[in-house]
């Protein structure tokens, strides 16, 4: 059985410290995209297959995630950090509020936006699905470094941010 995985073109290339032209940067990037979509679906994937476990799906996932790195939040907060519209958003909360993972408390800067909150069973949901995961991603090869990843995140970022003018719909 072949191995089906996309695989970087850029191995042909040295590495280089020197800044790309345009054109060069637009293809390597374009690398970069033909890895990330693959990996995003199969990531999604293996979250949706661990959902009985939680119980969590990945937009579920998403909120508590934010959640508990940010406190309370807003539905449109959510959608805004997510890049996702406020109806998808507001879906996993009732999704994730129905499982008791979320609740609603009154927000004092707006009263008629409430902040959601996480549980305790959410607490404890998502720290369970976290945990596995970090067990699972320590499992990547490579004998990757702290500055491969700086550089990934950093690739990532600049990409982010130029579609940042992109209307969630």
């Amino acid at each position: 059985m072949t191995d089906s995985r996309p695989r970087p073109r850029s191995h042909a290339h040295p590495a280089s410290d020197t800044p790309l032209p345009p054109d060069d940067l637009a293809r390597r990037l374009t690398e970069v995209f033909d890895l990330v979509g693959p990996l995003y679906r199969r990531v999604q994937r293996k979250v949706e297959q661990a959902a009985p476990i939680e119980g969590l799906s990945v937009g579920v996932r998403a909120v508590l995630v934010m959640l508990l790195e940010h406190g309370p939040m807003t539905v449109p907060q959510m959608g805004r950090a997510q890049a996702l519209s406020r109806q998808f958003v507001q879906r996993m909360v009732n999704d994730a509020a129905a499982r008791h993972l979320v609740e609603t408390i009154p927000n004092p800067a707006h009263q008629r936006s409430s902040l959601i909150r996480l549980t305790e069973d959410g607490r404890a949901a998502i720290t369970a699905a976290t945990a596995r995961e970090h067990a699972l991603l320590r499992q990547v090869g490579g004998e990757l470094t702290d500055a491969d990843l700086t550089a990934c995140v950093r690739v990532l970022t600049e990409m982010l941010e130029l579609f940042d003018h992109v209307e969630v719909s």
